[in-house]
């Protein structure tokens, strides 16, 4: 019975402790994962809201081509030399712009 006793406060202690290491490890989570991940989203969605007709643009698939028309959720991106080939995709398949004025340069 002694015994049983004098486990029992070293077991709230022992919760106590686990809880503040569960904290510690949520915010190293949230700062490494979670924050960063957050921070490309954002950066993503900046450039596609600036994306406009004549750039030029990286697909996930890894083709580049011209956009040549841009709607709400899809643009039309022409690819190869030829003019002849014409694609509409989600704009969530570009991966990256180029201004026609950073080609220049």
């Amino acid at each position: 019975m002694l015994s049983i006793l004098a486990t029992q406060p070293g077991a709230a202690g022992g919760m106590g402790g686990m809880l503040i290491w569960l904290v510690i490890m949520f915010g190293f989570m949230y700062f490494f994962m979670l924050r960063p991940q957050k921070k490309e989203a954002q950066k993503k969605s900046a450039m596609l809201s600036e994306l406009a007709v004549g750039d030029t643009v990286l697909t996930t698939s890894g083709f580049y081509g011209t956009v040549i028309d841009i709607s709400d959720d899809d643009i039309i991106v022409e690819f190869g030399s030829n003019k002849n080939c014409r694609i509409p995709m989600q704009k969530a398949a570009v991966a990256a712009v180029e201004k026609p004025e950073d080609a220049a340069e």
